[in-house]
């Protein structure tokens, strides 16, 4: 029979016996698939098993505390030398990524690629594209990303063929009107922008809680901000601002009114596509919307406030420096780098690694037939 004093002195130590237990083990754990352990992922994105089929993808509970970590979870990944750990931006327990490194575990952020779906990942809608990054997230204009490093450094010189290449596909995607959600519906511009009699700037809204802004922007800054700079340094022009899709679709709340700034823009009221959109427009205001170097892709100069990734290369009219960043490169080198190189693609229906020029193709088939 077992005292009291011992049933006590078990239950405090089970978590370090469980703890040396699974480290026992961890040499010799090489039995079924290896281990994917998701931290930050929302439970619908079930997805990631169709990306790593070769893995047993586990959920970590998306609010995780650091308690339930040091208790459970650290024993888990410890468990398996074949154990990998991804973070869905930066929803995962502090010093998640410097735990991986000291341990010797593969760690890797991941977030929607820049050619997604044909809806908004708000809708729940799965990713074309995904990207995977082992320094930080590509919007945090605080510390290098992987692409940053690739922009930074690449030799493109030497790979004239993905300069080429870069060139085609942008020219597809123009071609095919495709833009990274591929949500808004067709529109009659002249009808809703009226005739053109002046210069035309469009003011691309944001969903303003959303972390490319916290970690792109080293001041505070609003969806009705922008617009005022844009009216104020474009005084004679006709300004047109266009909240985000999420905003416009009621699945995110603007932290600023757009009526607010109805005397100073026209405020676009449906949610039209990016390529409409564009139509008959002369200069782009951004924050850190990707929206902005699509307009770049179009000819279209662009301003950005804050520091997205496309900023700092020269080819954008920059208001946020970034000393990190003082290479100059083309469009197509820095289309490159995000949309080629960085990214992966998935088949939705074979579920097998593709290029861009097949997702492309992928987009295309299914925003026709919705």
């Amino acid at each position: 029979m077992i005292s009291g004093k011992n049933l006590l002195l078990g239950a405090v130590q089970s978590p370090f016996w469980i703890a040396s237990s699974q480290l026992r083990r961890r040499k010799s754990n090489t039995s079924g698939r290896p281990p994917l352990f998701l931290f930050g992922f929302s439970k619908w994105k079930t997805f990631m098993a169709d990306w790593f089929p070769d893995r047993e993808i586990i959920f970590v509970p998306t609010r995780v505390r650091e308690f339930d970590f040091n208790c459970e979870w650290r024993w888990r990944i410890l468990a398996d030398t074949r154990s990998r750990v991804m973070a869905w931006q930066y929803k995962s327990v502090p010093g998640l990524k410097d735990f991986c490194s000291k341990h010797g575990i593969q760690f890797q952020y991941v977030e929607d690629g820049f050619l997604r779906s044909v809806a908004l990942g708000a809708l729940h809608t799965e990713p074309i594209s995904l990207t995977f990054d082992t320094r930080d997230m590509y919007f945090n204009a605080n510390a290098p990303s992987d692409l940053e490093i690739l922009l930074s450094t690449y030799d493109f010189e030497a790979h004239p063929e993905l300069t080429a290449r870069a060139r085609a596909v942008i020219n597809t995607l123009l071609t095919a009107r495709l833009s990274k959600y591929n949500s808004g519906v067709k529109a009659d511009i002249e009808r809703i922008y009226g005739a053109k009699t002046r210069k035309r700037v469009l003011v691309i809204g944001q969903v303003e809680r959303d972390a490319s802004i916290r970690y792109g922007c080293i001041r505070k800054i609003m969806n009705n901000d922008l617009v005022w700079l844009a009216r104020g340094e474009n005084p004679d022009a006709q300004i047109i601002y266009k909240p985000h899709p999420e905003v416009l679709q009621g699945t995110a709340e603007p932290l600023s009114n757009p009526d607010l700034v109805r005397g100073a823009a026209l405020v676009l009221e449906e949610d039209i596509s990016l390529a409409d959109a564009f139509e008959s427009i002369d200069h782009v205001y951004t924050l850190t919307s990707l929206s902005g170097f699509e307009a770049l892709m179009r000819g279209i100069p662009v301003t950005t406030v804050g520091c997205p990734f496309y900023s700092g290369w020269g080819i954008t009219d920059d208001r946020q420096p970034n000393s990190r960043r003082g290479r100059k490169l083309t469009l197509e080198q820095v289309f490159a780098a995000a949309y080629i190189l960085y990214p992966k693609y998935l088949d939705p229906v074979t579920k097998q690694r593709i290029e861009i020029e097949e997702a492309i193709s992928i987009l295309k088939i299914m925003r026709d037939n919705t």
